[in-house]
């Protein structure tokens, strides 16, 4: 009972926007991702801007807290002279072969990345696809089979091209809609046999927090988050219908599912307003998949689109499609547990990942604020598998780390392996003891790549070390940490050795 199952997808998950690079190479579009700017855990990215009349540069916050407001007239852009850390990350467009041959000598059976939607349609509203973008997955997937690694694709991961920002507001507009489908349908014909799994939009609900970043919106209100939100579930509907008619056309296998944001949330105290607002702050994140998985509105949600005069451009045949076409599994990110509490004045303050919370004092946390909670994915697993009975797959859980590499070129991460050992009982637990369906585990940024949330490098995640530093500096070279080989040790005994 200590093993998972034959047929367990291991593996590391990746996006493009942190980690491919090739910035101006094969025909590739401007994204969104592409104008936010580095910063650190304690200053946070913005996103550049340029009047086009007036030559007016700036900045403005991305959303986590960081107020987002672009002055009249201005528009997403890249700036002279300003780094921008998306444009090589740590360059997967020219080393992929190299790491994903790591990959393969890790073991991995599965590997989560994300296709650059500019890559494939550089505006976004193109008429006919870019070749070469095409192309450059066509090796990418080949190089993956050679060594029996499936492929998990993330079709939008925080970026879309800019040019459906700038010209049509983002996926506020249901003009993206039909983008969206277009590219989907492409993307199925074209990767048919070399891709089976796929994954329509990267986390969701962070919707609720980061427009800019979740939806390609220069604005973020109720309405336009509601809007964002509907547009991008109605996408996923059409998404899932698509590979199904593939499937029933071709004899394919094709699978499309839903990715949310997702960790415990724990009550401060028994105070009943304390689970009050756990109750709340936890369907902030399900609304998401109560739809997309569930295949409807909760009523909590309507409630409150009540409240704050929320009235959504929608149409009879989207609830039927949202209802037809549900998700064919829920995927999720889960770095952590977080506590809320309404007795702020008795607690310290906070750390996390996208959903924030107060310290919690049963749990040690990294420089980050972020903690080791040896629980919280049998918590989650089983949440979501009783709420949904659809099979799950836990497609990011890591820590960031300020690793540090020894003269001879060793890196010892004692504390992820320890966080990766905790976690991945956690999850043996839930299939084992408790039943749950898990198709697979792909551990975030198996390869270091730049963080998300703060645009560093030093925020470390990955199996492999790549020399390159938060200013862009570094050789870009590749190196295994002690994780790495401690990861295919566990791959090699189904789960069973940990230690």
């Amino acid at each position: 009972m200590s093993k998972f199952p034959k047929d367990f997808l291991w593996g590391g998950a990746t996006a493009a926007n942190q980690y491919e690079g090739g910035f101006a190479e094969g025909g590739k579009g401007i994204n969104t991702s592409d104008v936010l700017t580095a910063g650190s855990h304690t200053t946070p990215r913005r996103i550049s801007w340029k009047n086009p009349e007036t030559g007016e540069t700036g900045y403005t916050g991305m959303g986590f807290g960081a107020e987002m407001k672009f002055p009249e007239g201005s528009i997403p852009a890249i700036l002279e002279g300003e780094y921008y850390p998306s444009h090589v990350a740590t360059d997967f467009y020219h080393h992929f072969r190299e790491d994903i041959a790591l990959m393969g000598e890790m073991g991995f059976k599965t590997f989560r990345l994300s296709m650059n939607w500019a890559r494939i349609f550089p505006n976004g509203d193109d008429a006919e696809p870019c070749e070469a973008g095409l192309a450059f997955y066509d090796e990418v997937f080949d190089e993956c089979k050679k060594y029996g690694i499936e492929p998990l694709v993330t079709l939008s991961h925080y970026e879309t091209p800019l040019n459906l920002t700038i010209r049509y507001g983002g996926w506020k507009n249901r003009a993206c809609i039909a983008f969206f489908e277009k590219y989907a349908k492409t993307v199925f014909r074209r990767y048919l046999g070399k891709v089976k799994y796929y994954l329509t939009f990267n986390e969701i609900n962070c919707m609720e927090w980061a427009t800019f970043m979740a939806g390609g919106m220069m604005e973020n209100t109720p309405q336009s988050r509601a809007q964002g939100a509907h547009n991008q579930f109605v996408a996923s509907a059409l998404a899932v219908k698509a590979a199904h008619e593939l499937n029933a056309e071709s004899g394919s296998d094709i699978m499309v599912g839903q990715m949310l944001a997702y960790q415990p949330m724990y009550a401060y105290t028994c105070d009943p307003a304390d689970q009050l607002l756990i109750m709340q702050n936890s369907h902030g994140g399900l609304f998401y998949s109560d739809v997309q998985t569930g295949g409807h509105y909760p009523a909590y949600r309507l409630k409150q689109y009540e409240r704050e005069g929320v009235v959504l451009d929608d149409t009879p045949e989207d609830y039927e499609l949202l209802e037809k076409y549900s998700a064919d599994f829920l995927s999720f990110s889960c770095y952590g547990s977080s506590v809320f509490t309404t007795h702020m004045d008795e607690v310290e303050g906070g750390g996390g990942n996208l959903i924030m919370g107060i310290k919690n004092p049963y749990l040690q946390t990294n420089a980050w604020g972020w903690a080791t909670d040896p629980a919280c994915l049998r918590i989650a697993l089983n949440t979501l598998y009783d709420r949904y009975h659809k099979p799950l797959w836990i497609v990011e859980n890591g820590i960031g780390w300020d690793d540090k590499k020894e003269e001879d070129g060793s890196v010892h991460d004692s504390y992820r392996i320890d966080y990766l050992r905790a976690n991945i009982a956690s999850m043996r637990d839930a299939i084992n003891l408790d039943g749950v369906d898990l198709m697979g585990y792909t551990m975030w940024g198996c390869i270091d790549l730049v963080s998300a949330g703060t645009g560093e490098m030093k925020k470390r995640y990955g199996f492999v070390y790549v020399d390159r530093d938060d200013q862009g500096n570094g050789t870009l070279a590749r190196s295994r940490k002690d994780s790495f080989y401690w990861y295919k040790k566990v791959i090699a005994s189904d789960g069973e050795d940990l230690s």
